[in-house]
């Protein structure tokens, strides 16, 4: 497939370097024209200034969005209408209504968007996946999940903390992740959803902690806080059901060696049966979703993470927002 690639930043970076072989990158373009050539010389591609050039590029068939919030589904849909398959980056919008003119418009023009919750991807989810699927676990009654890291010098005044850009804060950022990890174990959508966010640290609007109850009509319940002020890096994911429970701890990096835990309760029960599954290796999960995307194009599926499991996943966030009350939503469309 021939891609072009709208956000040249750390994301966009990775999303070129994650291409599968025979992939190509036919062009590049962000406001930051140095950013911009940079990827584009390290590929042999074309650097474009304005982005819909890129998009309406004959060669183009895929359209990476790797820009900041504010920006994403515009750019989405524009690329969409000009009858591009869409690799759209997490959280997908700032808000659910800023999707539904894009899940109509990939309707109409046979395309595929896929939103990059990569988490989904790592080997230790995919394992974890694995495991429920084959009932061992047997029914699954809840999940809990903390995620978080401590920002850097400078934090509260770069766009994530302008919320007509996020749309929001920590909750938005990697809350998005959690949430899209807790439906996608339980299998249900959540109907009841409790909440306290809050800023504690940084001079910023946007909250930089949020902590989340979440329930299916079946009891099912996920129980979830992401921090800015996790001061070291921190990704912990404990799925419990009737006759066991898993833990994912780490993403690599900085949050530390990906490990997944199977703790199989026994017949007799008391110490569990214990399996322990490390994945010390570097990050395969960008390499991963990029081609399950391809095999969604290929078989014409639209399966998860797609707009319609997007449009939950930020429902709920804005459900959140506004139980709280925050400013930016006196708007549904922040300016």
């Amino acid at each position: 497939m021939r891609f072009a690639i709208v956000g040249c930043g750390f994301i966009g970076e990775k999303r070129a370097a994650s291409l599968t072989p025979g992939s190509e990158i036919v062009g590049v373009a962000d406001i930051d024209q140095k950013r911009a050539k940079s990827l584009a010389d390290h590929h042999n591609a074309k650097c474009y200034d304005d982005w819909r050039a890129a998009i309406n590029d004959s060669e183009v068939e895929v359209v990476i969005v790797a820009t900041v919030h504010s920006e994403l589904a515009t750019i989405a849909l524009a690329a969409v209408e000009a009858g591009k398959h869409v690799l759209l980056e997490k959280p997908g919008a700032r808000s659910p209504a800023e999707l539904e003119k894009l899940q109509e418009a990939a309707l109409i023009n046979e395309v595929q968007v896929h939103v990059g919750f990569n988490h989904r991807f790592h080997p230790a989810m995919i394992k974890a996946r694995e495991i429920v699927d084959s009932g061992a676990l047997g029914p699954i009654y809840f999940v809990r999940g903390r995620y978080g890291h401590g920002g850097r010098k400078g934090y509260d005044e770069e766009w994530r903390a302008k919320p007509e850009v996020s749309g929001g804060g920590e909750l938005l950022d990697q809350g998005a992740h959690l949430i899209d990890l807790s439906r996608w174990f339980i299998g249900d959508d959540f109907q009841r959803v409790s909440s306290e966010i809050t800023t504690y640290f940084w001079n910023m609007p946007v909250e930089d902690n949020a902590f989340l109850t979440l329930a299916t009509g079946n009891r099912q319940v996920a129980q979830l806080s992401v921090s800015w002020t996790e001061w070291k890096n921190l990704f912990c994911l404990e799925i419990t059901g009737r006759n066991g429970k898993l833990e994912i701890n780490g993403l690599g990096g900085s949050y530390g060696t990906e490990r997944l835990a199977f703790y199989k309760m026994k017949p007799e029960m008391g110490p569990p049966e214990t399996t322990i599954y490390e994945y010390p290796g570097p990050d395969t999960s960008w390499r991963a979703e990029l081609e399950h995307f391809l095999s969604r194009i290929r078989d014409r599926r639209n399966s998860e993470p797609n707009l319609q499991s997007t449009a939950r996943v930020l429902s709920i966030i804005e459900q959140v927002y506004r139980d709280h009350d925050v400013a930016w939503l006196a708007s549904e469309n922040p300016q």
